[in-house]
């Protein structure tokens, strides 16, 4: 795997995996919306290319797409009106979805959130409810694709440093804890080196296993 695309590339998680990517020698493509961003991805070693997938088309995200060998989904509409979240995080991350597949992507990692799903139990009136039912649903179609995806679901994001150190699968709440977007970074860079985490939803925290060591399936 040579060619990663990262969708959203000035967020602060993709800023931080174009980097890696780019140290491991690897070729990154980073889709942005604002081309004032150009220079903060070019700073990390990856290419940056103007894409606004709100608007663009399935056939348009497709092209872009071509000759890559993974994609990672990262943007996200940033707590905009409902209307728009719904058009980012879910209309558009579908649409990166088939776009991945008519191009012949085979691997597409998505990175959501701790607790998404249908049950995430966000009240209606909480502002947080379109980003968990854009979420869910972009997930579940993901699922229901032919593509090798991951799903990441970290805990609260912070900007503390990212150790390597996480907690994966916790099998209980009582000790949510905040999860370091460089780790969530770091977990991303090595989800797309492992094949074996194709089919599965990792939820994960700051915590106390080294990444790979964290990642090995449950036997």
């Amino acid at each position: 795997m040579t060619r990663i695309a990262i969708i959203g590339g000035h967020g602060k998680v993709a800023l931080e995996l174009s980097r890696i990517l780019a140290e491991e020698g690897l070729d990154v493509t980073s889709f942005i919306r604002n081309p004032d961003h150009g220079a903060d991805v070019e700073a990390t070693g990856a290419m940056p290319v103007v894409l606004d997938v709100e608007h663009a088309t399935t056939a348009d995200i497709a092209e872009a797409l071509r000759n890559h060998d993974a994609v990672v989904w990262s943007a996200g509409a940033g707590g905009g009106s409902p209307e728009r979240t719904y058009a980012v995080d879910r209309d558009a991350a579908i649409r990166s979805m088939d776009a991945a597949a008519a191009a012949g992507v085979g691997r597409y990692i998505m990175v959501s959130y701790f607790g998404a799903g249908p049950d995430h139990g966000v009240p209606e009136d909480h502002g947080f409810f379109a980003y968990a039912e854009a979420k869910a649903a972009a997930d579940a179609y993901l699922r229901g694709t032919d593509l090798a995806w991951t799903i990441l679901g970290p805990g609260a994001l912070t900007d503390g440093p990212g150790n390597g150190l996480v907690d994966v699968d916790p099998a209980d709440d009582s000790g949510k804890r905040d999860t370091a977007r460089a780790n969530v970074a770091l977990v991303a860079a090595a989800v797309l080196g492992l094949p074996s985490t194709a089919g599965r939803t990792i939820e994960f925290r700051d915590g106390d296993l080294p990444i790979a060591a964290a990642l090995e399936p449950v036997s």
